[in-house]
């Protein structure tokens, strides 16, 4: 389940959309979220601090076909989970978007359990109503926005593979 940030996560959200902040975060956040995951028994990430939701997701490389396992902050909606892509406004979009576009099955690790999913990119009113949910969660994503104005954020969808 989601829930909104407190005070405490708010302040460290303003924190983390400083530009050079979240240009290290960009290179280093899911080597030390992956140190954690590892060392809790993927339980635990350092973005929970920030009261971001998180899962991992493993996806198969769009160029090397190697599966990589990615901790994301992912918003919960029923059974589906919505991705946003902003690569905290770097000039281009994640690599696992990427890995998704040419392979959307993946592997969605939620508490430890994994299950299987497939991924489209969401548009239109779709793609709105994830960007304002995901934006309720933490404003940093319009300024990626606004960093990566030469691009649109892509939001991806996955859903329970059948």
């Amino acid at each position: 389940m989601n829930r909104k940030p407190n005070a405490f996560q708010k302040l460290l959200h303003r924190i983390l959309m400083l530009q050079p902040v979240s240009a290290f975060l960009a290179i280093s956040l899911y080597r030390i979220d992956k140190l954690i995951l590892k060392y809790s028994k993927g339980k635990h990430t350092i973005a929970e601090l920030a009261g971001l939701p998180m899962t991992q997701i493993t996806t198969t490389g769009a160029k090397t076909g190697e599966r990589r396992t990615m901790p994301l902050v992912s918003l919960l909606d029923g059974e589906k989970i919505a991705l946003i892509g902003s690569n905290f406004g770097q000039k281009n979009n994640p690599g696992w978007y990427y890995n998704l576009k040419a392979c959307p099955e993946c592997t969605v690790q939620i508490n430890g359990k994994p299950a299987q999913y497939v991924a489209r990119q969401a548009e239109g009113e779709e793609r709105e109503k994830y960007w304002s949910m995901a934006v309720s969660y933490y404003k940093g994503y319009e300024v990626y926005k606004i960093r990566a104005a030469h691009r649109q954020i892509p939001v991806m969808v996955l859903e329970p593979a059948k």
